[in-house]
């Protein structure tokens, strides 16, 4: 076996500092799986919050988010440039994030409004925590080797551990709340245990990553001079809208899941069933999409991948509408499949992006793309509940608590199955073109840095 310091002579990172980058993933998985899949839930049909104003408690905090993020891009930059590490965000994030959690789901009194504004408040709090950790952290993969097939074993590492933390929300979290007698006190234990759980794999991470040499210089740059600086990466930004538009596909399944198990297929438990089938497979896809990338290339699996992910989602409607519960958790797990590919293959080509663009530049300014990327990201997990909560509204649903259930209407049922199934498959071939648009811009950039370089 090769030392750690001779491995990393050659170019190659150790499993030990792969593990340490990626665990952080965990942490990131549940915050991005838990909020998209039960806090909607969580508000109309415990709180009796009205879908429209609960819809809009999950968009706000996270356009906030899409302004902040990139402001933490840049300050994560000047950091970096000023002690060669992102060490101190990471931390800052990583520590407040899991009491802020907990907080959204232990919301006290018994008013629809006051847990509404209890919730939206706790949820922006959150938010901005989280882009404290996420925006360095997203960063970091451009920056933890020189070689690009180091960077994308990161890179898998790392998307492994995500799906491993939304595997653990998506099927423990729900879990949790019902043991616990479901209800506030199911939430809120749930909340507690959950925001543990994520503390710790982000602090670990943060610290198992001061290793890493952050150096984008050559001076630190104010937001107005990275946003210019970034302006002229054209691939990115196509790279970056074609994403947006596949995370807010998943956010909006995500959102409807447990409707479509409580009212389409008759248990609210199988919330976790479907959960754990749609993400479950994406552990096993990683390393698959990854090897099938290195020998046909990582766009043309990129796109396979979108039209097999719409495909799939179509396919779900009339499974849902019949009821067949087998059909629906088998298509399900194909959609894991699909899912694997959304997040290995764009997040691959994002740090190449951004090296290649520093030729043209002189900046390998990772913090302003990454906080441009992640504030799009989250802006669409929290957009697609928010969504989810349009449809509702717009078709008739009937908010209410665990003591005074309520027979939802046709038109209801109607609009909970197609935006669980046929709007998600929309936004997927949506993103066709951009992704399209991204392969001939990366083409035509690289001539140009090209030139820059001669």
């Amino acid at each position: 076996m090769v030392p750690e310091r001779d491995a990393a002579a050659l170019g190659a990172l150790s499993r030990r500092r792969l593990l340490g980058y990626g665990i952080g993933s965990v942490g990131t998985g549940v915050f991005s799986a838990v909020p998209g899949l039960l806090l909607l839930y969580y508000l109309t049909d415990v709180l009796a919050v009205g879908a429209a104003v609960a819809g809009a408690v999950l968009v706000v905090p996270k356009a906030w988010d899409v302004l902040f993020n990139p402001v933490v891009g840049a300050a994560s930059d000047r950091e970096a440039v000023r002690t060669g590490r992102r060490t101190r965000l990471l931390l800052t994030g990583a520590v407040a994030l899991p009491v802020l959690f907990a907080a959204m789901f232990a919301v006290p009194g018994d008013s629809p409004a006051l847990a509404a504004a209890w919730a939206g408040v706790a949820f922006l709090l959150a938010a901005t925590a989280f882009a404290c950790f996420q925006v360095p952290y997203v960063a970091l993969p451009a920056e933890i080797s020189d070689v690009p097939s180091e960077r994308g074993r990161a890179m898998a590492w790392r998307i492994v551990c995500l799906t491993a933390g939304i595997l653990l929300a998506g099927g423990g979290a729900p879990v949790l709340v019902d043991t616990a007698g479901g209800g506030r006190a199911g939430y809120a234990l749930m909340g507690a245990v959950v925001g543990v759980v994520m503390g710790a794999a982000m602090v670990a991470a943060a610290l198992a990553t001061r290793w890493i040499p952050s150096r984008p210089g050559p001076r630190p740059l104010g937001l107005a001079a990275a946003l210019r600086t970034a302006r002229g990466n054209r691939p990115f930004f196509a790279l970056l809208g074609a994403f947006a538009a596949q995370s807010l596909a998943v956010a909006v399944m995500l959102a409807g899941a447990p409707y479509v198990a409580a009212y389409r297929l008759g248990d609210h438990g199988l919330t976790a069933v479907m959960f754990v089938c749609m993400v479950g497979p994406s552990a096993v896809a990683v390393p698959l999409w990854r090897a099938l990338a290195r020998r046909a290339g990582e766009v043309p699996c990129y796109l396979a991948a979108v039209w097999l992910f719409a495909g799939t989602a179509a396919a779900l409607y009339p499974a849902v509408t019949s009821g067949a519960t087998a059909a629906v958790l088998a298509l399900t797990a194909l959609v894991g499949v699909c899912y694997a590919a959304v997040q290995l293959l764009p997040l691959s080509l994002l740090p190449e992006t951004v090296h290649a663009d520093s030729g043209r530049t002189g900046h390998a300014q990772s913090g302003a793309f990454t906080g441009l990327w992640t504030a799009a990201e989250t802006g669409a997990l929290a957009l697609g509940p928010g969504v989810f909560a349009l449809i509702l509204a717009a078709t008739s649903f009937r908010s209410s608590d665990l003591e005074t259930p309520v027979r939802q209407p046709g038109a209801a049922l109607t609009g909970l199955t197609a935006g669980f199934t046929l709007v998600p498959a929309l936004l997927l071939l949506l993103s066709v073109p951009v992704l399209l648009a991204y392969r001939r811009q990366a083409a035509s950039h690289r001539k140009e840095t090209a030139v820059h370089a001669v």
